[in-house]
């Protein structure tokens, strides 16, 4: 890692990164398949920023972020955190870097011990990495209470004491109590009520300005990461699709499936809401066993062609820090199209130079270096 590498504003740099799950069979249990979780995803978070990472149930997204707190090790690629390669660091080497990066977890009912109470959930972490004595990190965790929205007199509660919204603040507490750089936030608000959900999201963008929090944020409702994010990245069937600001993928997808995506968000105007077309997918999603080839989407695409199953689309460069994988990319200018160019950071490495997408007649772009967020 060069001094440049590690002065480039990310904290979190994932190259290439693949999770297969091996299918195993009869009784040598030899493996027969791989399940595809995330197949070759190049992304970075800047220091400070939100990450949204959205996506259909399967696509890969809470994988990616075990992978990237190393919940689970990677099958291959790089994870660099905070300048340095954490990919394939062992148990010993890797527990100090533990306290830099934290999960908040979707389930708040399984993700906390029901035999043990409040303050010792919240303790544990200062007790394992050896912060401050009993009195001390008792002192902390009652003013992590406080902090979540929740009462000191809680410190000796069972989780089962609380409601839903109250167990994911007892995880928000936890997961802040060793100050670290970087929260995976796993959907943390896709199980509670409407009413908690605005709650639960202002608590974690206060956090993020009080605490210098950067956030990779997994979630299902595209309106919530609308409001929390600052780039969006779109995954489908193990593949990063789409990366872009917030806004602007919003008000212009590229991918076919962002469109789908989008179009399936609730508006609060009936008659805005009554003009809308909805985009309705058809068939099922692919097996991450068996995935189709060249462009994942192509079976449920209304814009696919011979080339979207041979050859598979790398993430160009439509600009403004937007990349888009598709070989019919939408809401692109013919100037825009004529200029495109791949990103050799988040190409693929199979993928074939035929896959860039440009104007018939145009001489072909040259890649330059990806711009850093």
């Amino acid at each position: 890692m060069t001094e440049l590498e590690t002065q480039n504003g990310n904290l979190v740099e994932v190259h290439h990164l693949k999770k297969y799950f091996p299918i195993r069979k009869g009784v040598l249990a030899r493996e027969v398949a791989r399940v595809h979780a995330v197949d070759d995803v190049t992304l970075s978070v800047a220091e400070g920023e939100t990450l949204g990472l959205v996506g259909e149930s399967g696509c890969g997204k809470s994988t990616l972020g075990r992978c990237i707190v190393r919940l689970l090790e990677p099958t291959e690629g790089e994870v660099i955190f905070d300048g340095r390669s954490i990919g394939k660091l062992g148990a010993h080497s890797l527990r100090p870097l533990r306290r830099q990066m934290q999960m908040i977890f979707q389930d708040p009912y399984a993700s906390l011990n029901p035999r043990k109470r409040v303050g010792t959930i919240i303790g544990d972490p200062m007790r394992i990495h050896g912060i401050g004595d009993r009195k001390e990190r008792k002192q902390k965790v009652e003013e992590l209470l406080k902090t979540v929205g929740l009462s000191p007199e809680h410190y000796n509660r069972f989780p089962h004491e609380f409601s839903g919204g109250q167990r994911q603040r007892i995880g928000v507490a936890r997961a802040l109590a060793l100050r670290p750089k970087l929260i995976v936030a796993d959907e943390p608000v896709s199980a509670l009520d409407v009413s908690i959900q605005a709650q639960m999201v202002n608590l974690l963008e206060d956090l993020q300005d009080e605490f210098r929090l950067t956030y990779l944020f997994i979630a299902h409702d595209l309106g919530v990461v609308r409001h929390v994010s600052d780039r969006i990245a779109v995954m489908y069937l193990g593949k990063l699709v789409e990366l872009s600001p917030a806004e602007e993928l919003y008000t212009r997808p590229i991918m076919p499936y962002t469109e789908a995506l989008l179009s399936a968000v609730p508006v609060p105007d009936p008659d805005l809401a009554e003009k809308r077309e909805r985009i309705v997918l058809e068939g099922d999603v692919p097996s991450p066993i068996n995935p189709p080839s060249g462009c994942r989407f192509h079976p449920r695409c209304l814009y696919a062609t011979d080339i979207c199953s041979q050859v598979e689309p790398p993430l160009v460069d439509y600009g403004h820090g937007h990349f888009a994988a598709c070989h019919h990319p939408l809401n692109v200018d013919k100037e825009t199209l004529a200029r495109v160019q791949v990103s050799p950071k988040y190409t693929p490495k199979a993928a074939d130079e035929s896959a860039v997408p440009r104007e018939p007649g145009k001489e072909e772009a040259r890649p330059v270096p990806l711009p850093e967020p």
